[in-house]
């Protein structure tokens, strides 16, 4: 019988698929906003005409007395200039097309703007660092070049050890400013890796740097995902002769099982409440999607159909959940209302649509598959206004948001054979790869990062 059970539910998508074939510590520094900005400027990123604007971030200048790591200097500026391009709002100029001599200052008399307006700036980032031992001091300040107006100043302190953390920082301080929204920077990514040879559950910076390897099961592990506070992750893991479902505490670095029921415990997914969880149980013999609380305690059954029920994905309100079934003859999307239990059939246009994913501002994702390779989508709640992210560059897959939902995240082996993740805006703009170690890395899953 699990044998059945475990080949009908194929469907659900290539990371279900694969499950059934085979304290986080940061430094947190010191930022002080300084009080000589001599102008505002504001940059509406919702806007459908919103375009990038050219931003040159040149080498930080060490302004000590004795230059203490010197490569501060380039580093600094690439992180900050990376973020500035992920996001999708700036255009950072190439530092080949610079022309301001080594002289030059980062203080409004020091700089000549015109080295700046020749090349297209719109805006200028001047800043200068100083080592004192393991102590990181720097001052930041942001031109618009046309006017010469300073728009915005930070001074930060910290240690060099946390030089990306701090820039991330500054970027997020930076984009709030003229944005009114915080940006991605801060937050992280979990996904599933297999460069050691088994599928294990790995945690990044949202732009794919400090990885960490959160899982040693040596086995198939799927499926993290984040807790809406972003300080514990589920997964699915092929441990002890079975699918568990573990609970992962990212401050105390301690696993445990929520569920290791007989049969399927897969596919898990948060109530933005953070007390509930829904899954895939087999317990009645037929995959269907149940409520539980983080102890495992079973709350309610959620579904009751012939079809396979997997994948779920809850509303912001949570009084909502997508699902993928195959009760119509082919995976697609649904709907369920946990007030009134009605269902609604989302999906209708494609041959397989799988892993819904809900966005904060009311969006959801898929991965959905046309003419045998597979795209990533977003779609109204209502079924209206179907939007393709993706066009045919590869299989695209595992769609998640971002915990503002501004941004997506997917897993894409457009580029060699091997899948990686791949970030873009929400309407599928500025498309970058943040993942780039071997093999592959799938099921993202997107959170805002641990105090």
């Amino acid at each position: 019988m699990k044998s059945i059970l475990v080949s009908k539910i194929l469907f659900s998508g290539r990371v279900i698929s694969q499950l059934l074939i085979g304290v986080l510590v940061l430094g947190i520094g010191i930022i002080f906003e300084t009080n000589d900005a001599k102008g505002k400027l504001y940059i509406d990123i919702t806007s459908p005409s919103m375009r990038r604007i050219s931003i040159a971030v040149p080498d930080f200048k060490y302004l000590g007395r004795k230059n203490e790591h010197s490569e501060l200097g380039s580093k600094l500026a690439g992180i900050i200039s990376n973020d500035f391009d992920l996001c999708g709002y700036f255009r950072p100029l190439d530092k080949g097309s610079f022309i301001e001599g080594p002289g030059a200052g980062i203080t409004h008399d020091s700089i000549n703007f015109k080295d700046w307006s020749v090349i297209g700036a719109e805006l200028l980032l001047k800043a200068g660092y100083e080592c004192i031992g393991q102590q990181l001091k720097v001052e930041a300040r942001l031109f618009e070049v046309f006017s010469g107006n300073q728009v915005y100043g930070k001074r930060i302190l910290g240690l060099v050890e946390q030089s990306r953390y701090l820039m991330h920082r500054l970027a997020n301080e930076i984009l709030f400013a003229l944005t009114r929204h915080p940006g991605p920077f801060l937050t992280k990514i979990a996904f599933v890796g297999t460069s050691t040879g088994h599928k294990e559950i790995y945690l990044a910076d949202y732009d794919g740097h400090n990885l960490k390897q959160i899982t040693s099961h040596h086995t198939i592990t799927l499926s993290p995902r984040f807790s809406p506070s972003g300080d514990r992750m589920i997964y699915t893991s092929f441990r002890d002769a079975g699918t568990v479902l573990f609970m992962y505490d990212m401050i105390k670095g301690e696993t445990r099982k929520i569920s290791d029921r007989e049969g399927l415990n897969i596919a898990a997914a948060w109530r933005p409440n953070g007390k509930e969880l829904a899954l895939t149980l087999t317990i009645s013999g037929n995959p269907d999607i149940y409520l539980i609380d983080t102890t495992g305690k079973i709350v309610k059954r959620l579904t009751r159909n012939w079809g396979i029920d997997v994948s779920p994905a809850f509303s912001p309100d949570g009084e909502k959940m997508a699902f993928v079934s195959n009760r119509s003859g082919s995976p697609q999307i649904y709907i369920l209302d946990l007030r009134n239990e009605r269902v609604e059939r989302l999906t209708f246009e494609g041959s397989y649509n799988t892993s819904p994913a809900w966005s904060k501002l009311d969006r959801i994702a898929f991965a959905g598959s046309l003419d045998g390779r597979f795209d990533i989508y977003t779609i109204s709640p209502d079924g209206r206004d179907l939007r393709s992210i993706t066009q045919a560059e590869g299989n695209n897959e595992d769609p998640c948001w971002s915990p503002d939902g501004r941004y997506l995240a997917f897993s894409s082996n457009r580029t060699n054979g091997n899948y990686h993740i791949f970030i873009s805006n929400a309407d599928g703009e500025n498309q970058r790869q943040v993942t780039f170690f071997a093999r592959d890395q799938l099921s993202p899953s997107w959170a805002q990062q641990v105090k």
